[in-house]
């Protein structure tokens, strides 16, 4: 696994290192003695996967507090346009935006720290995708970040047609009050 920096702090894009032989090829997708070398304690105690059916749909931007959740997401099929914004008031990065695309192509992971808003956009029909979590959902902790919140501006690459009710209504941050 060969670990990338972005532009948020502990955020990484991770290249599988492919085996390849005749049959096709061998990779490993997690493995807790090359996160630890990394510097990385992530413990998954959790194993989630969606599945969207259309191009457009949009899942997230989201986050818990005060438990924080750290994620290690994978696209096995399709595309996303994957967003994390550093939510951690005492981060170098805090409150920059990172936009990566995983596809089933690339074969990368993408690990997002504890503390980071995240959410993703289908950039094809039928792409699912799936994230090791280390720590269980709250739905009292939970917090979001509304796609077109003018604080954030982010550069969404094609029209969002489908949004769940609970993701249009977050109320716009409030930077000064870190709402």
């Amino acid at each position: 696994m060969l670990f990338n920096e972005t532009s948020i702090k502990d955020l990484y894009v991770i290249d599988l290192e492919k085996k390849y032989d005749e049959r096709g090829y061998f990779a490993r997708t997690f493995c807790t003695y090359e996160f630890e070398a990394q510097g990385v304690k992530f413990s998954p105690i959790q194993s989630n996967m969606s599945f969207s059916k259309l191009k457009g749909t949009l899942r997230g931007l989201h986050y818990q507090v005060p438990t924080e959740e750290a994620k290690l997401v994978r696209c096995p099929r399709g595309k996303i346009f994957d967003v994390v914004i550093d939510m951690r008031a005492d981060s170098e990065s805090y409150l920059k935006i990172s936009c990566n695309e995983l596809a089933s192509t690339t074969s990368q992971l993408l690990y997002v720290p504890p503390g980071c808003a995240h959410g993703f956009l289908t950039l094809e029909n039928n792409t699912e995708v799936n994230y090791l979590v280390n720590a269980l959902f709250n739905p009292a902790q939970e917090r979001g970040i509304r796609y077109n919140d003018p604080a954030f501006n982010i550069p969404w690459p094609s029209e969002i047609t489908i949004i769940s009710e609970k993701d249009k209504s977050f109320a716009d941050y409030d930077v000064q009050n870190k709402i």
